[in-house]
């Protein structure tokens, strides 16, 4: 028989998706099957929605995961609910908060023969998915499985979430893993916040130190969030941004400031031609240019020859950074190289062997 294991979080944008890619690597390199699934679909292209009634919806994070380690098709679980307004609105009209039969059809799925563990993915938190009856406590409870949270970790009112996560989820609350530590903070975490919290019932299988590069944002997200036009290199919307830097400052002292950067998004006055070329130089994946006025010929020369994309906007300095900012750890893993490193994070930082003897599924992984 299969075993099943939820994978949950306290807040969107957790690293659900990096833990999923994880375990599941381990698990395949160890000639074990794996299936995976998102009960209720958060990250979908609406255009290429199956039907209306969403039956074979697979959710955008699963089919990339799925793609990325090359897991067959037929291991996909179909979602069986999509949260968007639409739908949201008619369960409230007919005051149905049932998940309805298509939980019926995933319920007997993972009670079949197949003999492997099967990876579910929650939805952004404990509470998201209730209208739906497909919040992560009514997941565990109706399918019997145990919950593994991963929780952002900023300081010790971190442990909140996770007080809350136990309490709510109960017996299926398998432990945590902590995301995004402070990489100066993952040995003082090791040596005495998770002793402290096996003590307060809550397991901790490890600590994934922050990256920039998980946080980062495609020159095409940024595209699309700020709305901007292309000048050039528009071929080059995969390069990822990491920093922000916003060129309101002298020459020289941008210069200098820039050099201590990297991968970045530089915001500056479409009329500050001597900060633009002086971002070219640095790590900067792409220029962004505020205000009225249009970069000159020599600029996007320049720019091209060092494959630097050159966008255009139209809202004001202090709008676009709001946007860009808001926009860093706030986009879905769908990069290969994102995934590789997040991939690589999980199996260094984090005890896939305890997490897996948790929920009765031994894989005796070697070092």
């Amino acid at each position: 028989m299969s075993k099943t294991l939820l994978i949950g979080s306290c807040e969107p944008f957790s690293g659900k998706s990096a833990l999923v890619l994880g375990i599941a690597k381990q698990i395949i390199s160890s000639n074990r099957k794996i299936r995976l699934g998102k009960p209720l679909a958060t990250c979908i292209e609406m255009t290429n929605l199956p039907s209306m009634a969403y039956e074979g919806l697979i959710d955008d994070d699963v089919k990339f995961i799925s793609s990325t380690l090359q897991i067959e098709e037929k291991h996909l679980l179909s979602s069986i609910g999509l949260l968007d307004n639409i739908s949201a609105e008619k369960r409230l009209a007919n005051r149905d908060l049932s998940p309805g039969k298509g939980f019926e059809v995933l319920s007997e799925l993972l009670n079949d023969d197949f003999v492997g563990l099967n990876i579910l993915e929650g939805a952004g938190s404990l509470y998201e998915g209730l209208v739906y009856g497909l919040s992560l406590p009514q997941l565990a409870k109706s399918l019997n499985a145990k919950v593994l949270v991963v929780n952002l970790w900023e300081d010790c009112k971190s442990v909140d979430a996770l007080l809350d996560a136990k309490k709510q989820l109960g017996k299926y609350f398998a432990g945590a893993v902590l995301n995004a530590v402070k990489p100066s903070e993952i040995e003082n975490i090791k040596k005495t916040i998770i002793p402290s919290l096996g003590k307060l019932g809550i397991e901790v299988f490890g600590a994934m130190p922050k990256s920039p590069l998980l946080r980062s944002v495609t020159v095409g997200e940024l595209i699309r969030r700020l709305k901007a036009s292309v000048i050039c290199c528009p071929d080059k919307n995969q390069l990822l941004v990491e920093t922000l830097s916003i060129g309101a400052m002298g020459v020289n002292s941008a210069m200098e400031f820039f050099r201590l950067r990297r991968n970045m998004a530089v915001v500056t006055g479409a009329d500050r031609t001597d900060i633009q070329l002086a971002a070219l130089e640095a790590s900067t994946q792409c220029l962004i240019l505020t205000g009225i006025g249009d970069p000159l010929p020599q600029l996007i020369h320049r720019a091209e020859e060092l494959e630097v994309p050159i966008l255009k906007v139209d809202i004001d300095t202090l709008s676009c950074v709001e946007v860009i900012e808001q926009a860093f750890g706030h986009v879905r893993l769908h990069e290969s190289i994102k995934a590789s490193y997040a991939t690589q994070l999980v199996q260094e930082n984090v005890d896939i062997n305890r997490i897996l003897e948790k929920i009765d599924f031994p894989c005796n992984f070697s070092e």
